[in-house]
């Protein structure tokens, strides 16, 4: 009997090991689809809560990468399987105006997370000030949620608004890395044209020469950067930024159509010491 009993136990405890290694094993596979995300935002209609996320807990004026996930307030789950598009709008005091946007996709097939990325060309003010309209359906019932949104100024200029020399207006924004170091990074920027106030396409088949330079260091340049064009169609442009040394950093860049024709910014020279098209880097 002591025998049978031993080894009925040591069974019991086998199969319990088994099964909370088996379990243990599920949880650490499972990805976290919030890893490196910071929620900044929530707000909900009747049926819904939005969650808004960014890698840094809030938004600023330029590009921002932007994650959300929609709960079902009655039954607490996170939808997968809605089909979602936002409006940006900018209320100024005389006009409204959208922005450069991506579509919202997907971030894993079978996850609850969807994401794409936003271009606030302007920031908020005391007066003026942006709202995010989100437009979704599922199962085709078709739902809506509006909420106002924080967007202050970047402290370093990421984003350019002008007026070409074929007299289109542009966006041209910063959009990678966010955080570059002392080496040859890749570098990502989005080029869009304003259409009307509320669309903003892509512009594809240019280029962005690159010349970054340090004021305070003689205006050095640095080698082996890589102008910056598009891999695929409708996508960011991208290209190879070399910075020699942290600090501060003015990355000039000429805008060139697809016939090779400067459409704005100057070529650096012992006169032209900085170019009228330019972002900000400071690390």
């Amino acid at each position: 009997m002591n025998t049978l009993l031993k080894y009925t136990l040591a069974v019991i405890l086998l199969a319990a090991t088994m099964t909370y290694t088996s379990c243990s094993s599920d949880n650490e596979s499972t990805p976290n689809e919030l890893a490196n995300l910071i929620q900044f935002k929530e707000f909900s209609n009747d049926t819904h809560t939005i969650e808004l996320y960014t890698n840094t807990g809030s938004l600023q004026q330029g590009f921002n990468t932007i994650s959300l996930r929609i709960k079902d307030k009655t039954s607490g789950n996170y939808v997968k399987n809605a089909e979602i598009n936002w409006m940006p709008i900018m209320h100024m005091t005389m006009m409204n105006h959208s922005c450069p946007k991506s579509a919202v996709t997907k971030t894993t097939a079978n996850g609850t997370l969807y994401n794409g990325y936003i271009v606030f060309q302007m920031p908020q003010n005391t007066t003026e000030y942006w709202d995010l309209k989100i437009n979704y359906s599922i199962n085709e019932t078709d739902f809506t949620a509006t909420s106002v949104i924080n967007v202050p100024a970047s402290a370093k200029r990421r984003v350019n608004t002008f007026t070409g020399t074929d007299g289109i207006k542009y966006i041209v924004a910063y959009a990678a890395p966010d955080y570059p170091k002392a080496t040859i990074n890749d570098v990502a920027f989005g080029v869009w044209k304003m259409q009307d106030m509320m669309n903003f396409p892509v512009v594809n088949g240019y280029t962005l020469k690159i010349d970054p330079r340090m004021p305070s260091m003689d205006n050095h340049s640095s080698p082996n950067n890589v102008d910056a064009t598009q891999k695929i169609t409708d996508g960011l442009y991208e290209g190879k930024l070399s910075l020699t040394m942290t600090g501060y950093w003015k990355i000039n860049l000429q805008l060139l159509n697809a016939e090779g024709t400067v459409l704005k910014g100057e070529a650096i020279t012992d006169t032209t010491t900085e170019s009228s098209l330019f972002f900000e880097i400071e690390f």
